[in-house]
């Protein structure tokens, strides 16, 4: 890892949780609940020192209120502020409802130093692709333009950008190009951080460091043509955010 003089600020993102309203349900196999909870787990063993969890959508498969009632009591396990956004599986009012208290939110921006972290609603009701509608577009421009001595990361839920899987990129965001069209010019947004995907992605492109996670319960295989699974465990990802701009980032998996 680089050295860097400063200390940095230490970011957490969990994402695609994908629970149900009964507890102990399976998605292709694993025990979602069981799964957020190792994950969790292993962030209090390790990771107890971050400043803040980023949850990335897909955090409910049902979007039922019992599942968020549940996801609370999880999170509140943290003992982290955690930030939320929806994924086009989730119930948009209902994740805003049920976490939304303590050291929970849905913050659509924050600040910590030298840093500005953004969240974008990109779900679109009733389709599995995503979309930015105009208001959250021009919310990220005022945003970046206000805070030009801050560096900028952005978090959605749908990838931006084809990330090799057809399948999956046809679920993706569908209005990339305006995303990209923004943050280029605002030369201090350093990068964006997606889930959806189901497996990590590190690329630098545009000036920018593009990242996706893996679930906290089942993953995609990489570059595939059609739906397949990878045999890689639950995992998610560390941020370390320097004050010179610089990010450092990297994949923790929970086997087991």
């Amino acid at each position: 890892m680089a050295f860097h003089k400063n200390n940095p600020i230490r970011l957490l993102q969990i994402t695609d949780s994908h629970l149900s309203a009964d507890a102990g349900q399976t998605l292709n196999g694993i025990d979602t609940d069981r799964s957020l909870r190792s994950v969790i787990d292993h962030i209090n063993d390790t990771h107890a020192d971050a400043d803040y969890v980023l949850a990335t959508g897909d955090l409910s498969h049902d979007g039922s209120a019992v599942t968020y009632a549940r996801l609370y009591e999880y999170f509140l396990n943290l003992q982290l502020p955690v930030a939320c956004l929806a994924g086009n599986h989730d119930d948009v009012k209902m994740l805003r409802t049920y976490l939304q208290a303590d050291q929970i939110s849905c913050s659509r921006q924050f600040i910590l130093n030298r840093w500005q972290i953004i969240l974008l609603n990109s779900v679109v009701r009733e389709h599995s692709g995503g979309h930015l509608i105009e208001s959250e577009l021009e919310f990220l421009d005022r945003r970046l333009q206000a805070g030009q001595d801050k560096f900028a990361l952005v978090c959605l839920h749908h990838q931006p950008t084809p990330i090799g899987s057809p399948w999956m990129d046809r679920m993706g965001l569908d209005n990339g190009e305006q995303l990209f069209t923004i943050l280029e010019a605002h030369p201090q947004a350093r990068g964006v951080l997606w889930g959806h995907v189901h497996q990590e992605y590190d690329r630098s492109e545009r000036g920018l460091r593009l990242l996706a996670s893996p679930s906290t319960c089942v993953q995609f295989k990489p570059l595939s043509e059609d739906f397949a699974l990878d045999d890689k465990p639950p995992g998610y990802r560390w941020l370390e955010l320097y004050d010179d701009g610089n990010l450092e980032t990297g994949i923790e998996w929970v086997h087991g």
